[in-house]
Order: C-alpha cells, then sequence, then structure tokens
C-alpha cells in the first residue's frame, strides 16, 4: 500500500500541482473571498518569480548531492550495483528500444566501471515503479541496452521485481549474499544517494557510495532563468526530501539525512 499511496502523495504535493492549486483556488475564491484569492495568486506568483529568477534548484538539490562525495577508487571492489531510474519506462515501448532519461549516467558510469574492474560481480536493481504497467521491468531493458554496448548479461545478476529504494536494497542484498568485510560500490545519483545509502545499511549491506549524475553545486550555473527547467529541478529535489523524510518515518533508515561514515573513506 505504500507504494501505492507514495504515487497519490507525490501527484497531490508536486510543485507543479501545487502552483495549480493555488491558481484554482484563486478563481474560486474571487468573488466570495476575495482576500484569499489575492493571496493565493501572490503566493503562485512568487513561486513562478523564485523559479524565474533565483537558483531555486540549487537550493534544494545541491545539499543533497554534497552529502556523499564522489570517493577515490580502490584498486579492487568485489561487486557493483546500480540503481534503475536511468530509462523512461513510459516511453519504452519494447525491451530492446530503451529510452534513457536525464539519470542516464549511472548506466554509463555502471558499464565503466564493470571494465574497469572484470573480477567484480554486478548487479542491476530495477524493477517497475509503474502503477499503469507493472509488467515493465527497467532490468529487462537495461540487460537489452547494455548487451549491445558490449557488456556480458550473464556476468549481471538482474534484479526485477524493486519497485522503490527500500525494495532496491533488500532484493539486491538477496541476490548478491555480499559477504562481510567485501567492498561493495552503489552507483546511483548524487540527490539520490543519501536516501540509497540509509537504505541499504539499514538492510545491513554496507556499501561505497558512488555518486553519478551530479547536476552541479556552483550557484552561478543555476541561474538559468528558465522556469520550466527550475520547475523540473525543484521538483526532483522535493520529492527527494519527502522521501527521506518518508522513508525515516517508516523505519526505513536509520537516519533522517544519511551521512557518510568513517568507512567509507578508509575502503
Amino acid at each position: 500500500m505504500t507504494f501505492y499511496l507514495s504515487k497519490a502523495v507525490w501527484a497531490l504535493l508536486s510543485p507543479g500541482s501545487l502552483l495549480l492549486f493555488a491558481l484554482l483556488a484563486a478563481l474560486l475564491w474571487h468573488r466570495r473571498r476575495p482576500r484569499l484569492a489575492r493571496a493565493a495568486l501572490g503566493l503562485a506568483t512568487l513561486a513562478l518569480g523564485l523559479l524565474s529568477l533565483c537558483p531555486a534548484a540549487h537550493w534544494v538539490l545541491t545539499p543533497l548531492e554534497r552529502r556523499f562525495p564522489r570517493p577515490e577508487l580502490p584498486a579492487t571492489v568485489d561487486g557493483i550495483v546500480v540503481l534503475g531510474g536511468a530509462i523512461d519506462m513510459e516511453r519504452t515501448l519494447a525491451p530492446d528500444l530503451p529510452e534513457l532519461n536525464d539519470a542516464a549516467d549511472r548506466l554509463t558510469a555502471f558499464l565503466a566501471l564493470a571494465r574497469r574492474y572484470p573480477g567484480a560481480k554486478l548487479v542491476y536493481s530495477g524493477g517497475s515503479g509503474l502503477v499503469r504497467a507493472p509488467q515493465a521491468r527497467e532490468a529487462d531493458a537495461a540487460r537489452a541496452l547494455l548487451s549491445t554496448l558490449g557488456l556480458d548479461p550473464a556476468r549481471v545478476l538482474w534484479e526485477r521485481d524493486s519497485r522503490n529504494t527500500w525494495e532496491n536494497a533488500l532484493y539486491a542484498k538477496q541476490l548478491a549474499d555480499p559477504r562481510p568485510g567485501e567492498t561493495w560500490l552503489l552507483v546511483t545519483s548524487a540527490w539520490h544517494m543519501p536516501r540509497a545509502v540509509g537504505c541499504f545499511r539499514k538492510a545491513g549491506w554496507n556499501v561505497l557510495p558512488y555518486p553519478v549524475d551530479d547536476w552541479g553545486s556552483d550557484a552561478g550555473d543555476w541561474f538559468k532563468f528558465d522556469a520550466h527547467w527550475q520547475l523540473y529541478a525543484v521538483a526532483t529535489g522535493e520529492r527527494e526530501w519527502l522521501g527521506l523524510l518518508a522513508y525515516h518515518l517508516l523505519g526505513r533508515t536509520s537516519a533522517w539525512f544519511p551521512a557518510p561514515e568513517s568507512s567509507d573513506a578508509r575502503r
């Protein structure tokens, strides 16, 4: 139920939905409650102004991305696990014709690391996050794509049942069966790494975070004066902050905002 509830809550709390609700409120109240209507319209205008003129995306995403700096790669690793999210399954009509999204760095980094460490175990964790098409599994599309790029699919453990980050950690661990003392790299987007690490730690798997898909942390690069782009980036960050809070309340992470541990630097 939490899977479906999370979809419904996000549909109501996404920035686009909140802006729409404010405009609808202004329209409905403009005769009977003009003060409330002006307040709602003012909030919507202020939000659009912030998205157009201020680095709102930088404020929302940078704390997430800076939480886990990319480490120096060790000489050897025992395994690499990458989380799904790089393939747009709503636009993918067939597994052998995958449509990549802006998190495609997860796939390219996974392929590069697999070639750098030819003896490492490999896990791709990605099932279906779609309510309307649960039969569409991202791992299947990733397998077809990575095979064409030269990665032997028999070398990878394909986890195709997870629907969220918590299930990524649980099901990937069951497949990988990591042993104490092994070094496993966790590959996912930088803004997603805190929640992912929290889930893996809660599942009893201490991984070495390897964040990719960095949107940037220099505030000067975020003055794009593009409300559409800022809205998309702010929505990405808002969803992640809400996910951190919800996962901690549900007991899926031990800390609200997981942080690096000293063992990360030693590996």
